[in-house]
């Protein structure tokens, strides 16, 4: 069984920032079989990919992100141990996969991690989140904390109280570097497919943390491009809109108990653990946290 499998998709992408992409997967020790699919009108993206030791597949129409990443995750979920859903505009040094690896393998009661996710200036990306209300989403898309209580409302839903400093228990963790226990996937299920675009991530993670932890390891660091192009294009304006819609007509509007009772327990300001003891990783000491919440 492989260690790690990964899975990119793309769609009409930078060709640099997928070679970036690739290589920062294949350069780890720990990598396996790295997927690439492509959604695109026509198959740019094989110039790229056979320079590299991965498996190309052109998909001839665009599936949407889920149902594509689903095409090679039924496969990895039986052949590897984890599985990467990595986007094409993420990089990395090449000791982050072997830290998540072994973070994981410590800690066998979480199914999915991600690391500290960097802009390419060093400046921090706020992707720990909870469980999304209609008034999160709304505010955030039209109304971006133009009052002091909408911003800190929207605080509140990015967990800025934890500092992004410590090992934390987070429900909604984002889709651009997703590390997957498979053994996890086989129980919950792989991208609900009725997501074309957006919160096919919120939906993923939600389903993880009902069984498993879902982590946020903030002792490894990648670099996340992050165009927000939902703000910038009017269509993409819409699959974020119709994708909104879908999860909350799935889990509920207003009244959602679960989502209630999750976010609690998570917005908690000392619900990270407590016990911290010294952990060697790569040579560097790392201050980590039993997971015995």
């Amino acid at each position: 069984m492989e260690n790690i499998t990964a899975s990119i998709v793309v769609y009409k992408n930078n060709p640099v920032e997928l070679e970036r992409a690739i290589k920062s997967f294949l350069t780890s020790k720990l990598s396996g079989k790295l997927y690439i699919i492509d959604n695109s009108p026509t198959p740019a993206a094989r110039e790229v990919c056979n320079a590299f030791d991965c498996h190309y597949i052109f998909t001839g129409s665009n599936l949407g992100y889920g149902k594509a990443h689903n095409l090679v995750m039924c496969e990895s979920i039986g052949r590897a141990s984890y599985h990467l859903v990595l986007n094409p505009d993420v990089y990395f040094d090449s000791d982050v996969l072997g830290k998540l690896f072994l973070f994981m393998e410590e800690h066998p009661q979480a199914g999915l991690a991600m690391p500290k996710v960097l802009y390419p200036d060093g400046t921090l990306q706020r992707l720990c989140k909870l469980l999304p209300t209609p008034l999160n989403l709304a505010t955030r898309r039209f109304l971006p904390f133009s009052s002091q209580l909408l911003k800190k409302t929207n605080d509140h839903y990015e967990m800025n109280l934890s500092h992004y400093n410590r090992v934390m228990n987070v429900p909604f963790l984002s889709g651009c570097f997703m590390f997957l226990r498979t053994a996890a996937l086989r129980k919950t299920g792989l991208f609900d497919e009725r997501f074309f675009l957006y919160a096919e991530d919120t939906d993923l993670s939600r389903r993880i943390h009902r069984e498993f932890k879902t982590m946020f390891f903030p002792f490894a660091e990648i670099y996340h491009t992050h165009g927000r192009g939902s703000y910038k294009d009017l269509r993409l304006t819409w699959y974020n809109l119709k994708s909104a819609i879908q999860y909350f007509n799935k889990w509920g509007w207003l009244f959602d108990k679960e989502r209630k009772m999750v976010n609690e327990i998570a917005a908690l300001p000392f619900q990270t653990i407590n016990n911290y003891g010294p952990v060697s990783m790569n040579g560097a000491t790392v201050a980590q946290r039993s997971m015995n919440e």
